[in-house]
This record gives C-alpha cells, sequence and structure tokens, in this order.
C-alpha cells in the first residue's frame, strides 16, 4: 500500500505531479491511504484498475479511491503525461459530510465496483488542465486543496460532464478472464466466449469501453505474460510463444517490439534478474 505520508512534508495537505509516465510496465498494482485525481493531459495511457485493463486517451479524468488497485503506464511511442492530484482522507470526509447532496454518490465516493471516469474535451477540458496545474505552485494548504476540489466537482464538470456509461458487467467479467491463462491462450476467441455475447456486440463494446479489440485486448494480456516470463524464467523464446498462445513466432515478435519497443531477447537481457554468480558484490 502506498501511504500519503511518504509524499507529503509535514504541515502540507496535498501533493500535486505532473508526470511523464515510462513505458515499461508498472511494477506493482498498487492501493493507497489517500485519495487520488488524475487527468491524461497528453498521448495514450494503459490504466490497470481493479483487474481491468483499459485504454485512455487525452482529457480523461479519473477519481481514484484508497480500496482501488491501480497502474498506470504510457502507451508506446505516444509521449503519455499525466497531472496528479493526491490528499488526504480527512479531506473527502470533510467535504462529503457537508457536501453530501450535491457529491455524495459521485466521484470519489461512487460505489461501483470501477472508479468514476469522466471523459473530458474542448473547454471542459482546458478549465480542468488549468485548474489542476494552478495547485503547482501554490501554497498546499488544507483551505486551497478543498477550494480545487468544490471548483472541479461543481463548476470545471457541469452536469453533462458527469454522465457516465459504466462498462457492461458481462464486459468486466470476460476481461477479467481474459487475465487467465486458458482463456488468453485462445485468443479473441477466448475472451468472446467468456462474454457469452456475439463476435460484433463484443468487439463494438470492447473499442467502447477498453479502447481496445478484443484482439488487441488479449494480446496485450498474452505479451505482458511472455515479458514476465522472459524475466523469470531461462525458457526458450520460442516455447514461451507458444505458451502465451501464438503459433507464428514473427508475429508475436512483431507484437512484442510494438508493445516493449524492443525483441524478446533484448527484453530478458534487460532485465534478467542476477543470479548469485553475476550479482553486484
Amino acid at each position: 500500500m502506498f501511504r500519503i505520508d511518504t509524499y507529503l512534508p509535514p504541515g502540507d495537505a496535498y501533493h500535486f505531479a505532473r508526470k511523464n509516465l515510462p513505458e515499461t510496465p508498472p511494477v506493482i498494482e498498487h492501493s493507497h491511504d489517500y485519495f487520488e485525481l488524475f487527468l491524461v493531459e497528453q498521448g495514450q495511457v494503459h490504466h490497470w484498475i481493479n483487474g481491468l485493463e483499459e485504454l485512455l486517451e487525452p482529457g480523461q479524468l479519473t477519481f481514484i479511491r484508497p480500496p482501488d488497485r491501480h497502474a498506470l503506464q504510457a502507451a508506446p511511442g505516444t509521449g503519455g503525461r499525466i497531472l496528479n492530484v493526491m490528499f488526504r482522507e480527512d479531506s473527502a470526509t470533510h467535504l462529503v459530510s457537508r457536501y453530501a447532496p450535491e457529491i455524495a454518490g459521485n466521484f470519489f465516493w461512487s460505489n461501483g465496483e470501477f472508479p468514476m471516469s469522466i471523459r473530458l474535451a474542448g473547454p471542459q477540458k482546458e478549465r480542468a488542465v488549468n485548474a489542476m496545474l494552478t495547485l503547482q505552485s501554490s501554497h498546499r494548504s488544507l483551505a486551497r486543496i478543498e477550494h480545487f476540489l468544490l471548483s472541479m466537482m461543481t463548476h470545471v464538470l457541469d452536469a453533462t460532464a458527469r454522465t457516465q456509461t459504466p462498462a457492461p458487467p458481462w464486459l468486466i467479467t470476460a476481461a477479467q478472464a481474459a487475465r487467465e491463462p486458458r482463456v488468453f491462450r485462445r485468443g479473441a476467441e477466448g475472451m468472446i466466449e467468456a462474454a457469452g455475447r456475439s463476435q460484433a456486440h463484443v468487439c463494438r463494446e470492447s473499442r467502447r469501453h477498453l479502447g481496445l479489440s478484443p484482439t488487441q485486448y488479449v494480446n496485450r494480456i498474452r505479451i505482458q505474460h511472455a515479458a514476465m516470463m522472459l524475466s523469470g524464467s531461462e525458457y526458450a523464446v520460442a516455447v514461451i510463444a507458444q505458451d502465451c498462445g501464438f503459433e507464428n513466432l514473427s508475429y508475436f515478435h512483431r507484437l512484442f517490439r510494438e508493445q516493449y519497443g524492443t525483441t524478446p531477447r533484448g527484453y530478458r537481457q534487460r532485465h534478467k534478474k542476477p543470479t548469485p554468480l553475476d550479482a553486484p558484490i
């Protein structure tokens, strides 16, 4: 679990960061003892959230709650960058207790399996970016963060922006099932079967909610699994490709390079865990 005191010096009520995200896989999906708000400022961002992976476009604003487990990675070649604000639980408790009629059940206080996420565009995105950037140089006081949050929830985001269309439960179930080897080894067919819907319907809803087709979504999971095996085992590349469900080795190499910017062999050399014989003294 990540803790707010790691980021905040005594007396500060919030932490603000403008982050260029790495293209390498995140180290770990984490929960927190604080609330977090992030906006995709530019590029595309892969977001792992509560067992689901989604592709976020510029303007996506997400309200992360303490129990949510998530991690972020820039989509290769897109220059993914976010604006990120973290604040203590007591600020959230104060706001929802005082302004419950307007904000309870929304934003950081939604009750769904996944956190509330809103796609902003045009003037709304610009207002959100400008509001977040004011935190960069401000005194990091309790009054400042609570004023910012109230402004975001009542002014920057109008009623239209607050409307969200959550992913249907069957798609969430299928996306989570696709992380299991017995499913992803079968490719998109395994995910579609887990969804229990027609191929056309699954493809349409997958692109709408995950930002990827079933084939793209499953292939990302397969390549992530391959990367884990490359860094943690001595299996031959061809064996690993087959274990991930790839019969065409050239196709596997192409997808791996697209996702990680290097060959499987190059990835293994870069991420190989040291043995007792080659560990630094």
